[in-house]
C-alpha cells in the first residue's frame, strides 16, 4: 500500500472497528477475554506516579517569552531516603510527545521509575504548545501568534527557563540531561548557542538524536513535497496533531482489545516504526492514550524544512524581512554542533526510520566530547523508551556512566 495512504486507511480501520465496539456493545467485551484496559489509560501523568507508589510534585515554570510549561518531578524513589540530597536528572520527550514518555511502561522498565528507584531526583519536562503545556501569560491558544513558535523557541527559552528553575529548587550547580529525538534537538541547539546553560550540564544522554534529518524515512518527509501555502490550507497555523477524547476513547475501548492490537500500534507509530516483540502490546492502551501531545503547525514546517535542506539550521520565516527581524541576517543561521562542550553519550537504532544512521554518523565527528556510542541495530525510533529490553540495553550503561561521573 502507498505510504501515502497507509496512515489514512488505518485510522479508518480504527473509525471501524470503534463502530463495531458501539453497535456491540458490553455483550462483545464480557465475552472477550482479550479484554483488558490498564488503570492509567484513564489518568494524567501525576494519577500515573502515584498510581505506581511513588511522589510526586508539579510546577509551571513561565518562559521568557511567556509560556508556561508544565513539569513534573519524581523527588525519590519508593525505598531512597527522602532527606539526603539526590543528584538530579531532566528527561526531555521528542516531537509530538509528553513526559509521560518516560512513566508509560511498568516501573521496571520506564526510564523516570528507574531512576527514582536508585535515588535520583528525576525531573521530566514537556515542549510548550503540547497537552501539558499550553498556556501563555497573554497569548489565547486560539490564536495564530500562540503556535508561532518551533525548535528554535524550545531551545532558546524552553530549556533554559527549565533547567534553570530545577538548579535554582534543588540548589544543585549542576544536572544530567537526557533528551530522546527532538528533546535532542533543541539540547544540541541551545548547548551549542548557550555556554552558560550548558555548563550546567554534567552529561547530555542522547537517545535517537538528531540534528540534519537528511536520510530520514519518517512519513514526515511526505510534508516536504506541499508547499508552506498547501500544508497550511491542510492543517492550519495553529496546532498540530492535537491530543482530543476521542484518541483515549479508541485507547480504552478499541486498543485494549486483543484482536486490534496489529492496527492500533501501527496506527499509533507510524511516524516512527515499532518492533511488536520488543513492545508490550498489553499496554498499547496506555501508549494511545497519553500520545500524541501536539505540537505547532509551524514546528512541523521548520521539520520539514530540515528534510528539504539536509541542515541543521534555524526557521526560515519565509522572506529576508522576517529573517532579519528575528536573526539580524537575511537567512536562518546554522547551528554548529561542534561549538558544543558537554560531555555527550549517544545510543543510535539500527531498525530507526527518523533518526536514521547515517545522518547520526554524520552527527558523531561533530561531538567535541563524545564519551560514549552505542549502536543498537534491531532498534527503532520508540525502543529507547518504549522497549522491553530498554533496561539492558541503554539504561543500566546510563545510569553506571552517572554513577562514574558521581565518583570523580
Amino acid at each position: 500500500m502507498p505510504g501515502d495512504f497507509r496512515g489514512g486507511f488505518q485510522m479508518w480501520q480504527l473509525l471501524t472497528a470503534t463502530c463495531w465496539m458501539l453497535l456491540l456493545g458490553p455483550i462483545y467485551g464480557s465475552q472477550n477475554e482479550g479484554s483488558s484496559t490498564n488503570p492509567e489509560a484513564n489518568m494524567n501523568i501525576s494519577q500515573i506516579i502515584s498510581y505506581w507508589g511513588y511522589p510526586y510534585e508539579k510546577y509551571d515554570i513561565v518562559t521568557k517569552d511567556g509560556y508556561i510549561l508544565g513539569i513534573y518531578r519524581i523527588p525519590h524513589g519508593r525505598a531512597c531516603p527522602r532527606t539526603a540530597a539526590k543528584p538530579a536528572v531532566y528527561l526531555q520527550h521528542g516531537l509530538i510527545a509528553s513526559a509521560s514518555n518516560w512513566i508509560c511502561n511498568l516501573p521496571n522498565n520506564s526510564l523516570a521509575f528507574l531512576l527514582a528507584d536508585v535515588c535520583y531526583d528525576v525531573w521530566m519536562g514537556n515542549s510548550r504548545g503540547n497537552i501539558w503545556s499550553r498556556r501563555h501569560v497573554k497569548l489565547s491558544t486560539t490564536s495564530p501568534e500562540y503556535w508561532a513558535f518551533s525548535l528554535d523557541e524550545m531551545a532558546k527559552y524552553d530549556l533554559p527557563a527549565t533547567i534553570n528553575f530545577i538548579i535554582e529548587k534543588t540548589g544543585q550547580e549542576r544536572l544530567y540531561y537526557v533528551g530522546h529525538s527532538q528533546g535532542t534537538t533543541t539540547a544540541f541547539i541551545a548547548f551549542s548557542t548557550n555556554p552558560e546553560l550548558a555548563k550546567r550540564i554534567k552529561i547530555f544522554f542522547a537517545l535517537a538524536p538528531v540534528t540534519t534529518v537528511k536520510y530520514t524515512q519518517t512519513p514526515i518527509k511526505k510534508l516536504t513535497t506541499l508547499s508552506r501555502k498547501v500544508i497550511k490550507m491542510l492543517f492550519g497555523d495553529k496546532m498540530f496533531y492535537p491530543h482530543i477524547f476521542f484518541d483515549r476513547f479508541i485507547a480504552t475501548k478499541v486498543c485494549n482489545q486483543k484482536i486490534f492490537h496489529h492496527i492500533c500500534s501501527n496506527f499509533l507509530f507510524t511516524w516512527s516504526g515499532f518492533d511488536p516483540k520488543n513492545l508490550n502490546m498489553s499496554r498499547l492502551d496506555v501508549y494511545l492514550s497519553q500520545s500524541p501531545a501536539g505540537t505547532s503547525v509551524q514546528n512541523m514546517l521548520h521539520w520539514a524544512q530540515a528534510i528539504n535542506s539536509g541542515q541543521f539550521q534555524a526557521f526560515d520565516w519565509g522572506n529576508p524581512d522576517q529573517n532579519m527581524r528575528h536573526f539580524h541576517q537575511r537567512t536562518p543561521p546554522l547551528y554548529n554542533v561542534s561549538k558544543m562542550e558537554v560531555p555527550t553519550a549517544v545510543w543510535s537504532g539500527g531498525q530507526d526510520p527518523v533518526a536514521d544512521l547515517k545522518d547520526v554518523e554524520n552527527l558523531l565527528p561533530k561531538i567535541t566530547r563524545l564519551i560514549y556510542f552505542k549502536l543498537i541495530p534491531h532498534y527503532n525510533h520508540v525502543d529507547f523508551y518504549l522497549g522491553q529490553d530498554a533496561p539492558y540495553e541503554v539504561y543500566q550503561d546510563l545510569i553506571r556512566l552517572m554513577e562514574e561521573c558521581l565518583q570523580n
